[in-house]
C-alpha cells in the first residue's frame, strides 16, 4: 500500500502541495472512521486492532507505539502510518524519536517522499529533526530512498553526531544514484572522522568500487575490511567477489572463494559470474558441476547464470539438459531463465527453438526477451525476421529501450541506422551514450562522418566507449587530423582513454596524410598509460609503422610481444610484402605455421603479395594451392586479384587469363584494373583494351581506367586512339586524379603536384632540381622520356620528368633537412620508372636514405639500390 494524504499536523500550503488528487481525506480521518462495535480491522495485523481498541485512553499513546512498530515490522505500510497518527493525537504533538524514526523508515519503504517532507517539517516543529541522531539517519535514509540525493545529503551534514548506520545510509543513496566516486570519497571521509565501518558498509563501498574497476582501491577496502574483522562476514565475501570480478582479477576472486568458512548460493553463483565474465568459461562450467553436490538447490539465477554459458560456449547438449532440469524444477515461468535459453538457443544456431520458446511465453514478454528475440534474429543472419519482431513488439505495446535500439542496429544493412535514427530521435534516446554508440558504429560502417559527429555531440554523458567510436570512425574515414582532434578534446574533458582508444586513434596515424611521427607520439602515450602491451595495442602499432614505412619499428614491437593474435602475424606478414622484404614475409608465414597458429584468408593474401613483389611466381602459386587444398579456405575476388597481378607482373599473360577464366565467379574491376596496368608494363595493346572495355561496363566513371589505357596507346605511338579515349572523358565528364606527393618536415606535411610553384620556397626547390638534374647527368644518368606520354620535343619532356611531384618533395626535403637525414615520401599514384632512377641514384651522391610510398608498394632507396629489386 502507499498512503498518499496529508497528515494533519500540516496545514495550508505544504499539505496541499503533496496531498493527492484521488484522496483528501487526512490519514487522521482514515484512523477514526471505522466504527466501535465492528471489531478487528482486517487491514490491521491480525489482532492489533483489537488489542489497541482494549486498552485504556491513557495508555493509547503507548500502545499505538507498540502497534506503530508491530506494523512496521510486518511491512503493513498503511496501518502504520494510522497508528503514528493516533499517537500524535492522544500525545498532544509530542512524539518520541523511535516513532519518529520508524514513521520514516516506512516513508522510505514505500518511496513516498511527500510523506517523508511532512514528517521531516513534524520533526523541525518537534526540535528532533537532527538532535537525536536515530531521527537524523532515518530522515537521511528516507531521502535517499526517495532520490533526494541533496536533501539527504543537507539533513547528513546537519547532523551533529552521526553513527555508521547514518553513514551507510548515505553511501547507499550514492550508490542508488550511480555516484560512485561519491561513495568512496565519503567512506575515507567516514574513517578519517574515526567511525568504524560495519558489514553493511563493506558491502556498499565495494559495489561502488566495482562499478568504477579500480583494483588498487578495492585492495585498499579489502584490506579495511579484514582489519575490523568483515572477512568472515558472508555477504560482504560475496561482495568482495563480485568487486574482483568487475576488476579482471579473476584469481583474487578464486581466494576470497576458497578462504571463505561458509558458502551459500549466492557465493557459487557470484564466482560463476565472475568466471564467465572474465572469459573462463570452461572454468565456470566446471564450477557448476561441483557445485551440484553442495548446494541443496539451485535457484533461477543459478540456472540463468549456466545457461548464458552455454550460449557463450556454444554447447547445445548442455542447454537441452538444462532446459529438462528447468522444466522438471518448475522454472519455466521464470522469465530470465527462458529469455536466457533463448539466447542460448539462438547462438547454437536453433532460431526455430529459440522462437517456439519466445512464443510460448506470452505472459513473460517483456521488452527484455522481445530484445533477446531480435539479437538471436540478428546473430543468425535472418535480419528480416528481426525487422518484423521490432514492429510487431511496438504494435503489441512494448516499448523498445536502450538494449533494443542498440541491438537493432548491429545489423549490417545500409538503410537500417536511419530508420532506426529516426525512431530514436522519436522515443528520445538519442542522449543516452549506449545508443548514440550504437547510431556511430553505425554510420562509421557507412564512412558517414558528419552524421556520426552530430550523433556524438548530443550524447549527455560522454563515456570512453562513446570517445572510442568517435575516433574509430575518424580512423575508419582515415582522417588522421580528426580523430587527434578527438582524443585532445576527450583528454581536456579528462575521460582516460582505453586500450581501445589508443589503438584506434593509432590506427587513424596510419593514413597516408597523416604525419610520420605522430604514431610515435601515440606510442608514447600509450606506455605512458601502460597500453602499450595490450595485443589491440600492439597490433595496430605493427600496422601503423608498416603502413608508414618505418617496417623496422613494426619489426621490434612484434618481437617484443608475450602474446600474439591472428591480426599482429598478419600485419608483420603484410608489412614485410608491402616493403619488398618478401623472404621475411615467408619466414614468418613458416613460424606460424610451425606454431600451429590458425591462418586465415588474410594471411594467404599477405603471403601471395609478398611473392609477387619479388616475382616468386611459383612460390605464389604453391601457397595459392595450399590455401585451398591444405586449409580449405576458398578463395576470394582479392585473392584471384592478387595471383592475377603475380602472373601479370611477371608477364606470364596468358597464365592470367587462363586463372581469370577458372574463376567461379565473374572477374571483378580489381582483377580488370590489375591486368590493365600489367598491360600498360608490357606494352600490350590488345589485352589492355580488353581489360579496359571490362572495366568501364563495371565501372564507367573511374578516371584510373581512362588514364591506363590513355598511356597504353601513347607508349605505342597510337595517338589517334589517346585522343578518341581523352576525348570519351570529356564526353562523360570524368576528370584525371591529379599526381600528388608529401613529405614531413618537422610536423608539418608540405604537399606538391606536377609543375607546382605554389609553395613558399619554390624559387630554393627549382634551383635545387636544376642543381641536382646537372649532378645526376655528370653521374652517367640519362632521362628516360618513354615515361612522358605526350607529343612534344625530347627536350620538353626532361622538363616534364624533372617537375614530377615526387621529384619537387625529394628537393624540398634535400633543402628542408641537415645531410643525411632520411627522407620519406608519399604519392597518390605509381612513381614513374624515370623517378625510380633518379631515386636510386640521388641516395647513393646525397648518401640519404629515402623511403617512398606509392599506391602499390614502398621503395625503401639506400646507396643507389631500392628495396623492390626494380620489380615493381
Amino acid at each position: 500500500m502507499n498512503p498518499r494524504a496529508p497528515l494533519p499536523f500540516l496545514r495550508g500550503k505544504k499539505a496541499a502541495t503533496f496531498a493527492p488528487k484521488q484522496s483528501t481525506k487526512p490519514l487522521s480521518t482514515l484512523a477514526c472512521s471505522v466504527p466501535p462495535d465492528d471489531g478487528v480491522n482486517l487491514r490491521d495485523a491480525p489482532g492489533a486492532r483489537k488489542v489497541f481498541d482494549e486498552i485504556s485512553s491513557r495508555d493509547a499513546a503507548a500502545s499505538s507505539d507498540r502497534a506503530l512498530f508491530d506494523c512496521a515490522r510486518r511491512g503493513l505500510a498503511l496501518q502504520a502510518l494510522e497508528h503514528f497518527v493516533d499517537a500524535h493525537r492522544h500525545r498532544g504533538g509530542r512524539i518520541g524519536p523511535a516513532a519518529l524514526s520508524c514513521a520514516l523508515k516506512v516513508c522510505g519503504s514505500v518511496l513516498d517522499r511527500a510523506l517523508g517532507e511532512q514528517l521531516h517539517a513534524l520533526c523541525v516543529r518537534c526540535g528532533r529533526d537532527w538532535g537525536d541522531v536515530s531521527v537524523g539517519t532515518a530522515l537521511v535514509d528516507m531521502y535517499m530512498k526517495c532520490r533526494g540525493v541533496e536533501d539527504g545529503r543537507k539533513a547528513f551534514e546537519g547532523m551533529p553526531e552521526r553513527n555508521v548506520v547514518t553513514w551507510t545510509s548515505l553511501l547507499n543513496g550514492y550508490i542508488q544514484a550511480g555516484a560512485h566516486l561519491d561513495v568512496i570519497a565519503l567512506f575515507f571521509r567516514m574513517r578519517a572522522e574515526g567511525v568504524w565501518p560495519n558489514p553493511f558498509t563493506f558491502a556498499s563501498v565495494l559495489s561502488a568500487v566495482a562499478s568504477q574497476g579500480t583494483v588498487d582501491l578495492g585492495r585498499r577496502v579489502h584490506a579495511q575490511s579484514v582489519k575490523f574483522g568483515c572477512r568472515s562476514t558472508l555477504f560482504v565475501c560475496n561482495s568482495l567477489m563480485n568487486m574482483y570480478a568487475k576488476c579482471g582479477l579473476v584469481e583474487e576472486a578464486k581466494a576470497v572463494f576458497c578462504g571463505m568458512e561458509t558458502r551459500d548460493v549466492v557465493s557459487w553463483n557470484t564466482l560463476m559470474a565472475c568466471l564467465m565474465l572474465n572469459r573462463h568459461e570452461l572454468e565456470a562450467l566446471q564450477l557448476f558441476l561441483d557445485s551440484q553436490s553442495s548446494i541443496a538447490k539451485l535457484t533461477q539465477s543459478t540456472y540463468s547464470t549456466v545457461i548464458k554459458l552455454c550460449a557463450n560456449l556454444k554447447q547445445l547438449g548442455l542447454a537441452l539438459q538444462l532446459h529438462s532440469s528447468v522444466l522438471k524444477r518448475g522454472f519455466h515461468s521464470d522469465g530470465n531463465v527462458m529469455t536466457a535459453l533463448m539466447d542460448a538457443y539462438s547462438k547454437c544456431g536453433e532460431l526455430d527453438k529459440a522462437l517456439k520458446i519466445f512464443l510460448l511465453m506470452p505472459g513473460s514478454h517483456n521488452v527484455v526477451s522481445w530484445t533477446a528475440m531480435i539479437n538471436g534474429c540478428i546473430h543468425n543472419d535472418d535480419i528480416a525476421l528481426a525487422a518484423a519482431l521490432f514492429s510487431r513488439m511496438r504494435e503489441d505495446g512494448v516499448a523498445p529501450n536502450e538494449f533494443t535500439y542498440s541491438t537493432m542496429l548491429t545489423a549490417s544493412v545500409a538503410s537500417l541506422p536511419r530508420q532506426i535514427h529516426a525512431q530514436v530521435i522519436k522515443t528520445n534516446y538519442q542522449c543516452l551514450p549506449t545508443v548514440g554508440t550504437a547510431l556511430l558504429h553505425s554510420y562509421s560502417k557507412l564512412c558517414s562522418t558528419e552524421e556520426a559527429l552530430s550523433i556524438f555531440e548530443m550524447i549527455d554523458q560522454k563515456d570512453v566507449v562513446a570517445w572510442s567510436a568517435m575516433l574509430t570512425c575518424y580512423a575508419q574515414a582515415g582522417d588522421c587530423d580528426g580523430a587527434t582532434n578527438v582524443f585532445i578534446k576527450m583528454s581536456m574533458h579528462g575521460v582516460k582513454p582505453n586500450e581501445f582508444t589508443i589503438s584506434s586513434v593509432i590506427d587513424a596515424c596510419a593514413s597516408p596524410t597523416a604525419g610520420v611521427d605522430l604514431g610515435r607520439q601515440f606510442h608514447a602515450i600509450s606506455i605512458k598509460h601502460r597500453y602499450q602491451d595490450a595485443i589491440c595495442v600492439s597490433s595496430a602499432l605493427i600496422s601503423m609503422y608498416a603502413r608508414k614505412g618505418s617496417i623496422e619499428s613494426a619489426q621490434s614491437v612484434f618481437e617484443r610481444q608475450t602474446d600474439r593474435d591472428l591480426v599482429s602475424w598478419n600485419s608483420m606478414i603484410s608489412g614485410y610484402a608491402q616493403h619488398g622484404y618478401s623472404q621475411k614475409a615467408l619466414d614468418i608465414f613458416r613460424q606460424m605455421e610451425a606454431e600451429g597458429i590458425e591462418m586465415d584468408g588474410v594471411t594467404f593474401l599477405a603471403v601471395i603479395m609478398g611473392c609477387t613483389h619479388a616475382g616468386l611466381v611459383g612460390e605464389g602459386r604453391k601457397y595459392f594451392d595450399l590455401m585451398i587444398r591444405d586449409y580449405e579456405i576458398t578463395p576470394t575476388m582479392e585473392h584471384y586479384a592478387c595471383m592475377v597481378d603475380l602472373y601479370s607482373r611477371a608477364g606470364k599473360l596468358d597464365e592470367t587469363m587462363s586463372l581469370i577464366g577458372d574463376m567461379p565467379f565473374p572477374a571483378g574491376p580489381m582483377v580488370w584494373r590489375t591486368l590493365l596496368g600489367a598491360c600498360r608494363v608490357h606494352k600490350n595493346v590488345e589485352l589492355g583494351k580488353l581489360a579496359a572495355e571490362k572495366l568501364l561496363s563495371l565501372e564507367p566513371h573511374d578516371s584510373a581506367t581512362y588514364v591506363l589505357l590513355s598511356n597504353i596507346y601513347s607508349a605505342a605511338g597510337k595517338w589517334k586512339e589517346k585522343n578518341e579515349v581523352r576525348k570519351l572523358m570529356d564526353t562523360r565528364k570524368v576528370k584525371k586524379e591529379a599526381g600528388c606527393s608529401w613529405i614531413q618536415i618537422k610536423n608539418k606535411v608540405h604537399s606538391f603536384i606536377a609543375s607546382d610553384k605554389s609553395h613558399p620556397l619554390s624559387e630554393q626547390i627549382y634551383a635545387k632540381l636544376k642543381a641536382m638534374t646537372a649532378r645526376l647527368k655528370k653521374e652517367g644518368y640519362c632521362p628516360d622520356t618513354s615515361f612522358v606520354l605526350h607529343e612534344m620535343a625530347e627536350e620538353q619532356k626532361e622538363a616534364v620528368l624533372a617537375m614530377h611531384s615526387e621529384r619537387l618533395a625529394l628537393a624540398f626535403g634535400l633543402i628542408a633537412t641537415p645531410p643525411g637525414t632520411p627522407l620519406q615520401i608519399v604519392k597518390n599514384l605509381r612513381v614513374c620508372g624515370d623517378c625510380h632512377t633518379v631515386m636510386k641514384i640521388v641516395s647513393a651522391i646525397e648518401d640519404r636514405k629515402v623511403i617512398m610510398r606509392d599506391c602499390s608498394r614502398f621503395h625503401h632507396f639506400s646507396s643507389g639500390i631500392c628495396s623492390c629489386g626494380d620489380f615493381w
